[in-house]
């Protein structure tokens, strides 16, 4: 036979007629949510399933073993009328007021420096900075309780040298958060120092060219590009160290076990407490206290240092 020849008008009507329900490809539609799948079954597994269960248990009365008892709110109500519960956040409030604000700006004057190209050992300088970070905390919680004992320590042994007396760090209502907050500060301030570098460094070197060649000088520049440029990251470091002070608990567990007298029992030491008599139903609560405190608490962070285009 001879091959029938198409027309230009019939090979266009061909092109663009709809294509026949017999000869339509199928796509995989399956294909994209199973490869997505096993991400959602380990979540629901590990993340969403425990969740709605401690949220839950904190409506119950659970020891750990046996049938759970709903009580309602009474585990909020404890919680929220317990002199220990609120003297927990306010040893936590304290906490973060001493490191937070320090860790800010120290973090910042650390950041500034390590990004100038013209200083010499720069990357000796952000090794030593970020050791810490790494270095395991229980380690140096005890360096730290033998640094600071009062009769042998190393720290009153340099007061002594100069002519002051000597400080019960650990063992004063005084001194011990001031001592756990510089064992905090010590052991974070090296990622402070990496999130606010990786926001300097984000910012394009013309900005400080043409604010030169207009005369400003290096702190009108500062305080006119950097601090706005930075503050997200600024921001982003407020919330994440809020909730790090908050539910902070290696520290004063193995440094102070809580004391003096409660005076460094934090949200997590207290919410830790409960755990370890059995009184579940509570400890879920005051979980989930402490996580609508801490939002809240970045909510405030982030409107504050929100800049005002945004």
């Amino acid at each position: 036979m001879t091959p029938t020849l198409l027309t230009p008008a019939r090979r266009e009507r061909r092109a663009t007629a709809p294509p026949r329900p017999g000869r339509t490809r199928r796509r995989p539609f399956l294909a994209p949510y199973l490869f997505v799948a096993p991400f959602y079954v380990v979540f629901a597994a590990f993340g969403l399933y425990p969740l709605v269960f401690a949220l839950q248990l904190s409506f119950t009365d659970w020891k750990g073993a046996g049938a759970a008892r709903f009580i309602g709110l009474e585990n909020y109500t404890y919680l929220l009328t317990s002199e220990e519960f609120w003297s927990s956040l306010g040893n936590s409030a304290v906490m973060w007021l001493l490191i937070v604000p320090v860790q800010i700006v120290g973090g910042l004057a650390a950041a500034v420096l390590l990004a100038n190209a013209r200083l010499r050992l720069r990357g000796m300088f952000r090794v030593a900075f970020i050791a810490p970070f790494v270095t395991p905390l229980v380690a140096m919680a005890q360096v730290w309780i033998v640094a600071f004992d009062k009769d042998y320590g190393l720290v009153n042994h340099l007061l002594g040298l100069v002519g002051l007396p000597d400080i019960d760090w650990l063992q004063s209502t005084a001194w011990a958060k001031p001592t756990l907050a510089l064992l905090f500060l010590w052991k974070t301030t090296g990622f402070a120092i990496i999130i606010l570098l990786a926001g300097l460094q984000a910012v394009p070197s013309d900005v400080y060219e043409a604010a030169a060649l207009d005369g400003a000088s290096r702190i009108r520049q500062f305080w006119s590009l950097t601090l706005p440029l930075v503050r997200r990251s600024i921001a982003f470091l407020v919330v994440v160290q809020t909730l790090a002070v908050f539910q902070m608990f290696a520290e004063p567990h193995v440094v102070t076990q809580g004391g003096p007298y409660g005076s460094t029992t934090t949200g997590g030491l207290y919410l830790y407490n409960h755990i370890t008599t059995s009184d579940l139903g509570t400890g879920a609560a005051n979980s989930f206290l402490l996580v609508l405190l801490v939002f809240a608490l970045s909510l405030v962070s982030v409107r504050l240092l929100r800049s005002r285009d945004e």
